[in-house]
């Protein structure tokens, strides 16, 4: 479920006013790949190439439903168009949950670098035009890497885009929490804390109901497990805000209900869209001693939230692989580094560190 903010209502396909500044729209992202391919289908002359027409053709939707990522690449584009639109004050996007979210999440990424490596642009721009069906083929692998560009910028984008998480303070929901706090910390996407559901309203500490029913028991050890996982979750966050809604005997359903949560999570002066002060940077690349060959060079990647002891280090030609919660990230090493051999890496304050020297070789002189 997407809810599209904005002062005024605007008609479009499929977008429902819900309330006013509110509209939601639910995307189908199996529509989203039919609308898609029948635009690429009109990139394919019917020429007499082919005695039955053109030698290159698409398949039908339906059997690309189940190609990893197909459906949830396009999800994304979609909403990065919104987003990027200018027509509404804030995107908000309903997301899965965590194991769904991270595959989510990779598919630009996976699909971009796969692409590249498989068939890199420039052995692409390379196909005489004369090969009718090889330069089509080029042709849509290079709109289907284009399409990757605006949905990974949009994630990377730290000034407007976050994510706030959503989970119950029992140990399942906080480890959870923790993971995918340290795999966003790796992908490079911002999150600017966690709403925890369903908490035990917590009995004042002073006061004594003079009884030792089984039910008060039950209550009383539930409400200490749940603060003592709420300040495990606090102390992993580093400081990030962490709210709670207390849990209720009736499920918040409708506007109504669903109003007076809001103004549980977030009292009256407070904007729920304001996101929490972002300290990170892009990877920072710094020289730290020595010239020359006899230079140490020093690539600092902010990522506060990942466990060190989880973390892992490889380097693929020109990038540096960071895997760390289940998920792997290329970073693409600048261009001295390229040069550079890698000689150790390290946490220091939130940061991972990795430092190079200059390899001989190849090292301008």
């Amino acid at each position: 479920m997407l809810a599209l903010d904005r002062a005024d209502a605007t008609a479009g396909t499929g977008i429902v006013a819900a309330a006013h500044g509110l509209e939601v729209l639910e995307l189908d992202t199996l529509t989203l790949l039919e609308d898609r391919l029948v635009a690429l289908s009109a990139l394919i002359p019917s020429g007499a190439e082919h005695e039955h027409g053109s030698a290159l053709s698409l398949p039908d939707p339906q059997e690309l439903t189940g190609l990893p990522g197909a459906e949830e690449l396009l999800g994304l584009a979609e909403v990065a168009r919104l987003a990027h639109g200018g027509d509404w004050d804030a995107v908000l996007v309903d997301c899965p949950p965590t194991g769904d979210l991270l595959r989510l999440l990779t598919v630009p990424d996976m699909v971009h670098d796969y692409l590249e490596r498989i068939w890199p642009r420039y052995l692409r721009a390379t196909v005489p035009g004369a090969q009718r069906s090889q330069a089509i083929a080029a042709l849509l692998v290079d709109r289907l890497s284009d399409f990757t560009l605006p949905v990974r910028a949009m994630l990377a984008d730290r000034q407007n885009t976050c994510a706030r998480m959503v989970l119950t303070a029992d140990a399942v929901g906080v480890a959870q929490a923790r993971r995918l706090a340290a795999a966003m910390s790796v992908l490079g996407v911002r999150v600017d804390g966690a709403i925890v559901n369903k908490v035990l309203p917590q009995n004042d500490p002073g006061s004594d109901t003079g009884t030792d029913h089984p039910a008060l028991r039950w209550y009383a050890e539930r409400a200490e497990r749940e603060r003592a996982q709420l300040d495990s979750l606090a102390a992993a966050l580093g400081g990030l805000p962490v709210r709670t809604a207390d849990e209720n005997a009736v499920e918040p359903v409708g506007f109504d209900s669903l109003a007076a949560l809001a103004d549980a999570l977030y009292p009256a002066g407070v904007d729920p869209l304001t996101a929490a002060d972002d300290d990170s940077t892009a990877a920072r690349v710094e020289l730290e001693s020595g010239s020359g060959v006899e230079s140490v060079y020093a690539l600092r990647l902010r990522m506060p939230l990942v466990d060190p002891s989880t973390l892992t280090l490889g380097r693929v030609e020109d990038d540096l692989v960071v895997g760390a919660a289940g998920v792997r990230r290329r970073v693409r090493l600048a261009s001295v580094l390229r040069r550079c051999t890698t000689v150790g890496a390290q946490f220091e304050d939130g940061d991972l560190v990795v430092r190079f020297r200059p390899d001989p070789q190849v090292w301008p002189l």
